[in-house]
């Protein structure tokens, strides 16, 4: 015996929100395949940029533990020459004492030239010059008739490298009168 249901609105309410409920569930199952391979995307592309970066880091260190390994090796080949020439001079036992000062004078334009191509600048002030405590070290304040804090002689040069101080200037400066 069948039975018939008195209000059949109810079936056809009931059969359209199970088609409904059927309908969302599918496509929350397919926006949640969509988000699954969007997070299988990302996190590929996070892993890859990860290695890269971790790539990029080793080699950057390895690039500068050589360059720190390697970092004289300009300026030694510049001093090269140099060596060579005094290394010739102490060759000749009998050379003449103009010949020597000939030789000196053309080993110091070398060394002068090694120490140019390699940045490296004289700091040699004229009498007079403003004392620099950046650039200039004072070894004694002396009376003199120049303007207070001036340079009065040079004791020593001092060298520059690039624009960094390698030696400071050994200087005597004019005392405050």
């Amino acid at each position: 015996m069948t039975q018939d249901n008195p209000n059949p609105e109810i079936d056809v309410a009931a059969q359209d929100q199970a088609v409904a409920n059927e309908a969302a569930v599918a496509h929350a199952d397919a926006r949640l395949q969509e988000l699954e391979a969007k997070h299988s995307e990302l996190s590929d592309a996070f892993l890859r940029a990860k290695a890269e970066t971790e790539n990029a880091r080793r080699r950057a260190d390895e690039e500068i533990a050589k360059a720190r390994k390697y970092a004289v090796e300009s300026f030694a080949d510049s001093l090269l020459p140099v060596k060579d020439s005094l290394e010739a001079a102490l060759a000749i036992p009998d050379a003449k004492p103009e010949q020597m000062l000939e030789g000196v004078h053309a080993t110091l334009r070398q060394l002068v030239s090694a120490l140019e191509r390699n940045k490296v600048a004289e700091i040699n002030p004229s009498a007079g010059t403003k004392f620099d405590p950046h650039q200039h070290q004072a070894i004694s304040v002396v009376p003199a008739a120049q303007e207070p804090n001036t340079v009065v002689a040079v004791l020593q040069k001092g060298y520059l490298i690039a624009d960094r101080v390698l030696r400071p200037a050994l200087v005597t400066v004019a005392a405050a009168a």
